[in-house]
């Protein structure tokens, strides 16, 4: 046993450690008891009431809720041994934490001042009245105290009355009387005392507690005790599952994300999953799991049920209440008053709320109508089917259920069967089956394991047939109640129509049939998907669980069980057979699906759907149909025939409603002889049609918006009609490989998105005219013919994604590969392609593993590029291409020079100073550049002062002339952050510009070279300058070089590296808002807004002035007018 000694003295720094103890004294009852009053005892009677005030200061201050759960007082002659000894132990049994005086502490004529303690560190006092209890002096003491604590604190008091009647209690009657009195004559207190002794005995024994008068079991009686303050205390833990499998994983990561350590707030947890998904048993795991942990828990449990009965609103609202604090007196009269008096009295309580099954938002406005009705700390979990439950800001974090992987179901569902965690050998196979049909739905492997219970192989596998049909009735009535709850009838339609045909399809081409249909099929499907009905995957097909599935075809089957021609819908084999054999349909029927193998294809006439009047969805697989088909239904909406056996569409088929046609695999050589006005038409699928030659007439479908002809090896023509299909956003003609050419109409296309030709091997080129697709964001064209990029690809608009001619990707990814191929010597481009000519100041360029064969070949491109990135192979390879690009640079510069030296005039020289900055800004970045901009500056003298190092903020590193070379120091705790570079140049006065052309920064140790651009600097994006700054690295030997043009001598260059500070210390760092540059020179024409990307020019004698870089060019921006001037000047070089 652990001992714990109490400290003579309290200094404040030990009130935190006795705290502790204390907190962990559950560990150790007894001996954290025997410390404290051993302690006390101890201390000098003169200090000892102060010492005592300090001890309760402590607990008070810092604890944070009670130490003992139960606080007995009796009369120890009369009970000590008997009924109260018993009770002490039947609420130890029961884990209740119990404070109990015994007789090895010393009494005198008061009570100790510990006791008094114990009861205000009590949550329940026990007051086991008898005969003699109102004989003792320190019983009456402990009493008023007792009660006292219930009027200041809220104490629970439980009076029991042992072998005397409450009334002579109440009244001091009896022999009870006779004791009491017998105390008053042996003390002489004053009136008042005794005053306050007949207050307690009288309110005490008003309360409602337990009598044991001359029981004959008393052990019965103590047991009615021990279950009230079980209740009182919520001892009782919720039931789980007799075989959690899976729950503990789940639970923590539930708990990691209510983030239960910060107390300082209010968080609300959604709990999203369709039904019997494990929820609740989720729910309650943690519910059990964590909510002793703070100062109520409420389990509201099937809060939907609760709410549709008669008064059930406000039930739920007064048992919240009751298991927060534990009484019945309050009585709600109406929702709106409940709502006031759950929020006047648990906003300073920190507790733990989950309400299990809410489907309605009006649920949630009375139970939790806000944060504030919450003490700090406090947590609500919220499960729900729907997840419109959690939008918004409703709740702040939402867990999704997630289905039981297939070794959790089989150890489920073999708990439930075999009552063991694995099935019995000769039933493995069969248990594999039923687990996969129950799809990792906890709900199904619990019903259907026990179902199956000691039931023999053979009624198994009769079981799973059936449920192939009819699904398992307890399982259907649990996932029936989400589709009950859909309040609109179009969006059970909409349930029913995937459930049973459109499962697997994408779901926008469900919205445009179902919105055919006129079931507003967008909403329903959002609203679906909410009540965890349907799913959407990552490729936008539809799904539902198998069991979902098979609840909504139940629905349907039920409605008429033994006369499937008057269903709904049709789509069980059997069922369909037997409805077309014996052309029995009837206008019921609004859907129907049969799919049989091809080698197992029937033919039907096509007078079975004579009757079928509202038939709306088709689908037929392997299946012929002889006759006259005027017969079938003219409110069609989906026409789905896989292998359609004849080489066209009967003219006699009215498709006027038609909005989806399908015919996948299909015989057809002509679509249509005499076509039709399809006005309704959405979607055209002819894909695998092997026979297929051209195209039909697109004049006559003007609301087609999905055009689908994949592998139709026979296809050598497409319709030029094709060009007034305004809305199409969609044409795939993938492996079409007779097609030879697109016909030029198709270039006009504004609407079209996505095209793909891929396969398409006769294909050789693309038009120019691509950059009318306006609307163009995808194009996929490999394994084509086309062996060159046409030019106007990067001039389109929209274009995003590109995967032609060996180019695949983003177009700001792919775009600088195609731009770097047409500038390479390879590219056999005409001699008049304009390319130097219309080239822009903004093309970035990164050539990782060059050569210096190839970058001298584009060295007449390099003044033009944006930004380049060379990586080396040696520091000896570096120093070469890092001399081609400068004499590149220069050899540009003096052209541009020679060009204007005609107009120049000899004038006496001025130096300017040019200011550059790139990376991230911090605190300390900004201290330093306003220190710089303050003293940069030239004076008439030509001198200029620069602040010096400040370690380890920032260091700097100069050079008189155009370059500077330093090694990267390592800054310990600090981070580089920034760059700055000044740069001080002498030119003649009549020069109006800065002079500044290019920005080189060579890192000898990576081998690698960066170029930008002064346009670059100036538009940099926030990537861009962190990338130049985080490939900057401790230990690396760096130059940075400033390229000036013609007539500019750089007298002076200095490099300055900013650190971040110490985390705590200042403010973090964040992304530079621009990249600077601010000069000395003369003022310019050009102004920029405040916040924006600028480059600022100052002037000593003018003033500032700024000019430049008003917009941060993005890639696209540059490439749009780029490609614009390339093409324009292209077609005005090849004209006549």
């Amino acid at each position: 046993m652990n001992s714990c000694r109490m400290p003579t003295s309290f200094p404040d720094s030990e009130k935190i450690v006795l705290t502790h103890q204390a907190q962990d004294q559950k560990s150790d009852q007894s001996s954290f008891d025997d410390a404290l009053l051993h302690s006390i005892e101890k201390l000098p009677p003169s200090r000892r009431k102060s010492k005592v005030e300090l001890l309760v200061e402590a607990f008070e201050t810092v604890i944070p809720r009670k130490i003992y759960e139960v606080f007995l007082s009796f009369r120890g002659e009369d009970t000590r041994a008997s009924f109260t000894s018993y009770l002490y132990d039947f609420l130890q049994n029961d884990g209740v934490n119990v404070f109990m005086d015994d007789h090895s502490l010393q009494r005198g004529d008061h009570i100790s001042t510990s006791l008094l303690h114990a009861i205000e560190l009590s949550q329940i006092s026990i007051i086991v009245f008898s005969i003699n209890y109102a004989d003792s002096r320190w019983c009456m003491d402990e009493l008023v105290k007792i009660m006292e604590c219930r009027r200041t604190i809220g104490q629970v008091v439980l009076p029991v009355f042992y072998n005397v009647d409450p009334s002579e209690v109440r009244h001091q009657t009896g022999e009870f009387g006779k004791a009491f009195q017998s105390m008053l004559n042996k003390t002489s207190e004053e009136e008042d005392k005794l005053l306050k002794w007949r207050d307690a005995l009288r309110d005490a024994a008003s309360l409602a507690g337990f009598v044991v008068l001359n029981s004959k079991n008393e052990r019965e009686d103590i047991k009615n005790i021990v279950g009230k303050v079980t209740l009182l205390l919520d001892k009782t833990e919720l039931f789980i599952a007799d075989n959690p499998v899976g729950v503990e994983s789940r639970v923590q990561d539930t708990i990691q994300l209510l983030n239960i350590q910060q107390l300082n707030d209010v968080l609300l947890l959604g709990m999203w999953g369709m039904g019997g998904a494990g929820k609740t048993t989720i729910a309650k795991a943690i519910y059990n799991k964590i909510g002793r942990d703070f100062e109520g828990r409420s389990f509201l449990a099937n809060v939907r049920e609760t709410w549709e009965r008669t008064s059930g609103q406000v039930s739920l609202q007064e048992q919240l209440l009751f298991d927060i604090f534990k009484e019945t007196t309050t009585k709600i009269q109406s929702i709106e008053s409940g709502k006031m008096i759950l929020k006047d009295r648990l906003s300073h309580k920190r507790i733990l709320l989950i309400l299990d099954d809410v489907n309605d938002l009006d649920q949630l406005n009375a139970l939790c109508g806000n944060r504030k009705w919450f003490g700090s700390g406090s947590r609500i979990i919220i499960t729900t089917r729907d997840k419109h439950i959690c939008r918004g800001n409703r709740v702040d974090k939402v867990y999704i259920m997630k289905e039981m992987d297939e070794k959790e179901s089989i150890e489920l569902f073999s708990w439930h069967a075999f009552k063991q965690a694995s099935p019995r050998k000769d039933f493995a196979g069969i248990s594999r089956k039923i687990v996969h049909y129950s799809g990792g739905l906890p709900l199904a492997l619990e019903v259907l394991g026990s179902y199956l219970f000691e039931r023999e192989v053979t009624y198994w596998k009769s079981v799973l047939e059936k449920l192939k049909i009819i699904p398992n009735d307890q399982v259907q009535r649990k996932l029936k109640i989400s589709y009950d709850g859909l309040n609109d009838d179009t969006v059970k339609e909409i349930f029913l129509d995937i459930a049973c045909f459109l499962i697997g399809l994408d779901r926008n081409d469900v919205i445009l049939i179902l919105n055919g249909c006129g079931l507003f099929a967008e909403i329903g499907i959002s609203v679906l998907v909410e009540r965890s009905l349907v799913t959407v995957d990552d490729k936008n097909k539809l799904g539902m669980h198998d069991l979902l599935r098979d609840m909504g075809r139940e629905i349907i089957r039920e409605k008429s069980p033994k006369e499937p021609e008057e269903r709904s819908r049709l789509w069980f084999h059997d069922d369909v057979v037997g409805v077309l054999s014996e052309r029995i349909g009837t206008k019921a029927v609004e859907g129907l699906a049969l799919n049989l193998p091809i080698a197992s294809s029937k033919c039907f006439s096509t007078k079975a759907f004579k009757k079928m009047k509202r038939l709306r969805l088709l689908q037929l697989g392997g299946v012929q149909l002889d006759g006259d088909f005027e017969y079938l239904s003219r409110n069609l909406r989906w026409l789905c025939w896989n292998g359609f056996p004849l080489t066209c569409i009967p003219s006699n088929f009215y498709q006027g409603n038609l909005v989806s046609i399908e015919l996948v695999n299909s015989n057809i050589r002509l679509v249509w002889k005499e076509t039709q006005r399809l006005e309704m038409l959405k979607i055209l699928n002819l894909s695998h049609s092997h026979y297929l030659t051209q195209t039909p007439d697109f004049s006559n479908m003007p609301n087609l918006e999905k055009l689908l002809l994949i592998d139709c090896p026979r296809l050598s023509e497409v319709s030029n009609s094709i060009g007034d299909l305004n809305k199409v956003l969609l044409i795939n003609l993938e492996d079409c490989t007779s097609l030879r050419s697109l016909p030029k109409r198709i270039y006009k296309l504004k609407s079209l998105k996505t095209l793909i030709l891929s396969g398409c091997l006769m294909i050789d080129k693309l038009e120019e005219d691509l950059e009318q697709m306006e609307s163009l964001t995808t194009l996929i064209a490999n394994n084509t013919a086309i062996t060159r990029v046409p030019f106007s690809i990067v001039k389109s608009k929209s274009i995003g994604y590109i995967s032609l001619c060996g180019y695949e990707g983003f177009s700001r990814d792919v775009f600088p590969s195609i731009i770097w191929s047409w500038m390479s010597p390879t590219n056999n481009l005409p001699s008049q392609f304009p390319t130097s000519s219309v080239m822009s100041s903004l093309v970035p360029l990164d050539v990782p593993h060059s050569s210096s064969h190839e970058l001298s070949s584009i060295s007449k491109y390099l003044p033009s590029l944006r930004s380049l990135w060379v990586e080396c192979s040696s520091e000896l390879q570096l120093s070469h291409d890092a001399a081609i690009i400068l004499d590149a640079l220069y050899a540009k510069n003096y052209k541009e020079l020679e060009s204007t030296a005609t107009t120049s005039q000899v004038s006496r020289n001025s130096l300017k100073s040019i200011f550059i900055q790139m990376g991230n800004s911090c605190q300390v970045a900004n201290v330093l550049k306003e220190k710089i901009l303050q003293n940069m500056t030239v004076n008439g003298h030509g001198d200029y002062f620069l602040p010096s190092d400040s370690y380890p903020d920032w260091l700097s590193f100069n050079c008189d002339s155009s370059s500077v070379i330093f090694e990267v120091p390592q800054v310990e705790g600090h981070n580089l952050k920034s760059l700055m570079c000044i740069a001080y140049s002498s030119t003649p006065e009549n020069i109006t510009s800065d002079g500044l052309r290019n920005m080189m920064v060579k890192n000898y140790t990576k081998s690698t070279i960066q170029l930008y651009k002064r346009e670059a600097l100036v538009s940099f994006e926030d990537e861009e300058g962190q990338r130049v700054v985080s490939s900057i690295e401790p230990g690396n030997k760096v130059e940075v070089v400033v390229v000036f043009g013609k007539g500019f001598i750089v007298k002076n260059t200095t490099v300055y590296l900013v650190y971040d500070e110490p985390i705590g210390e200042v403010e973090q760092c964040q992304a530079l808002e621009e990249n600077s540059i601010v000069c000395s020179g003369d003022e310019n024409e050009y102004s920029v807004r405040r916040n924006s990307p600028q480059m600022e020019l100052i002037d000593e004698n003018i003033g500032t002035a700024s000019c430049c870089g008003l917009i941060k060019y993005s890639f696209r921006q540059w490439i749009t007018g780029f490609m614009c001037r390339l093409v324009e000047c292209w077609g005005k070089s090849t004209l006549p």
